[in-house]
């Protein structure tokens, strides 16, 4: 079932780890098949390096367990509250990554000071206000200060990253990573400055109509 999302689901897990976004067994990714309307997500407290394609779970909209054998990320509640709420995203990815978020413990937005969060993102990275974890509180908390940037800092936890496919959310997540920390490096200089919202407009233009090998 699912097989190709399955391996895409994998390579997005495995990814995190590579690019040091987590630790351990904490984050997780996630796909959707929007055909069956099914999930594919990372099990619950398996560290990377141990993790089987074949451990990972499948689920319904619900949180019923479709396939498989290990109990679902308990972050699943999130990425479903997600999904519903966000037709066109069907790739999710959670990360503790050290410098976005230490902007996220602090209640900080990053802002587009970089023409790098202009390209990807086209907004700031904006963070949420403190969400506790039970029922849908951060998954309505995302949705509040969603913009156009595939991704969103949840004070006080970490990143939630989201595109059409889990590796574009795996890339949004290291992207964040990336420019958090030289946002972190650039405030130890001094004050950054901040792209003015025309000229951010034509970064992120140009880096999502002809940038690299677009689709003709």
């Amino acid at each position: 079932m699912l097989e190709e999302l399955k391996m895409e689901v994998h390579k997005a897990n495995f990814g995190l780890s590579k690019y040091r976004l987590v630790v351990l067994s904490y984050g997780n990714a996630s796909g959707r098949d929007p055909k069956e309307n099914l999930i594919v997500i990372k099990p619950s407290g398996i560290n990377y390096e141990d993790m089987k394609i074949e451990d990972l779970v499948v689920t319904d909209m619900e949180g019923t367990i479709v396939e498989g054998r290990l109990n679902p990320s308990v972050d699943l509640p999130i990425h479903i509250f997600l999904y519903k709420h966000m037709p066109d995203v069907n790739g999710i990815v959670h990360t503790h990554s050290n410098y976005a978020t230490s902007f996220a413990a602090c209640g900080m937005s990053i802002p587009v000071c970089l023409t790098a969060i202009a390209d990807e993102f086209g907004d700031d990275i904006a963070c949420t206000e403190y969400a506790s974890n039970e029922g849908d509180n951060i998954g309505k908390a995302i949705l509040k200060v969603r913009n156009r940037a595939p991704a969103v800092l949840v004070r006080n936890h970490g990143v939630f990253a989201f595109d059409k496919t889990p590796y574009a959310a795996l890339k949004a997540a290291a992207m964040v990573e990336d420019v958090a920390k030289t946002y972190h490096l650039a405030l130890l200089k001094g004050k950054p400055e901040i792209i003015p919202p025309e000229e951010v407009e034509k970064w992120w233009s140009r880096y999502h109509t002809w940038y690299g090998q677009q689709k003709k």
